[in-house]
């Protein structure tokens, strides 16, 4: 039946009714729990952004990009089919392929999303390295990112509009930033879920350290680049630290070291294993997912990563972010009893 997923052409394991809440980073899947728990909001969200531009959208790539299918990109099309039946997903997103020398892809649309990804891209990667980028578009979709998003855009741009007014250009700006991370944050949950479908740990990394250097394979080397990653965690004094944050503002996405690190990380933790190995959370579940629960997981991920960092500037605040954590615990927990 057209849209339904099929058996790919290559032995991956499938990960029948996963959720998405087994590859989202804590911070990422906290936010989304919540969100999700607000009644009416993918609505209200929905409304905002207009499904009339996500009709647009998809007429402007019908008819100024190519559509892969049995006869037209084919490799990229069985990837995207494979990629839905290792998720699980109910319907396999359309693939386009778009003329751009810049190295992108993305993942458009609510009810009925689709995968985009630049000639540049398909230049730039191998074809392992590609089936990692549709996995983590694919992973995107599972997880409704792009219905928050949309949240962090309109957010942006009334950002603009108002920055004549001081107050509250600071209180719109101190809630992007938030976002900002959060956007940050969903991006290492999709190389997770990248690394779910494609199953080729090597492949993953390639393909994130050629987003920092390019075709030129045989010049890199990956534990080289881990080492860059370690060296731009501690180099530096409390200075360094602070130009650390400040280049971060106004990104939405890590920089590639701390990308590859983040992903050999957490293979190399077990969660990855354990997924492939058939334990982990089921999307009939989602429901009975606790707000203060991923609350607490992300707190813990973020004390973790504050406990392992050698920046110094993360030393010096790591008192002050604590007491915020411990605030934002104590918050969200009085709001879960009243809830209850």
């Amino acid at each position: 039946m057209p849209g339904m997923t099929t058996t790919p052409d290559r032995n991956r394991v499938q990960l029948p009714g996963i959720s998405s809440r087994a590859y989202e980073h804590p911070a990422d899947r906290s936010a989304l729990v919540a969100l999700r728990s607000l009644s009416g909001f993918d609505t209200v969200l929905k409304q905002m952004s207009g499904l009339i531009s996500e009709r647009r959208l998809r007429l402007i790539y019908l008819a100024s990009a190519v559509r892969t299918s049995d006869t037209q990109f084919r490799a990229l099309h069985d990837m995207g089919r494979d990629a839905a039946y290792v998720l699980d997903l109910p319907r396999i997103p359309e693939v386009y392929v778009q003329q751009d020398p810049k190295v992108q892809a993305m993942a458009i649309g609510f009810d009925d999303p689709f995968i985009v990804v630049s000639t540049g891209l398909l230049d730039l990667m191998d074809s392992e390295e590609q089936r990692f980028v549709i996995g983590h578009e694919t992973a995107h979709i599972l997880s409704g990112h792009a219905v928050y998003r949309t949240m962090l855009d309109i957010l942006t741009r009334l950002a603009t509009r108002v920055a004549w007014i001081p107050l509250g250009y600071i209180g719109l700006r101190a809630i992007v930033a938030g976002l900002e991370e959060w956007h940050r944050k969903s991006e290492l949950s999709a190389d997770r879920g990248g690394l779910l479908v494609g199953q080729d740990p090597e492949a993953a990394l390639r393909a994130l350290m050629k987003l920092a250097g390019g075709s030129r394979l045989h010049e890199m080397n990956i534990e080289a680049f881990l080492d860059q990653a370690r060296e731009y965690d501690t180099a530096g004094d409390v200075r360094d630290g602070l130009l650390k944050v400040l280049n971060l503002l106004g990104t939405t996405h890590p920089f590639a070291v701390s990308r590859v690190a983040e992903l050999d990380k957490w293979r190399r933790g077990g969660e990855y294993e354990t997924i492939l190995a058939g334990t982990y959370p089921r999307r009939a579940d989602d429901s009975s997912a606790r707000i203060t629960e991923e609350i607490k997981a992300a707190a813990r991920s973020y004390r973790e990563s504050w406990s392992q960092s050698q920046d110094p500037f993360i030393g010096v605040l790591r008192d002050v972010a604590e007491g915020a954590v411990n605030a934002g615990e104590r918050i969200f927990n009085r709001f879960a009893r009243r809830d209850n």
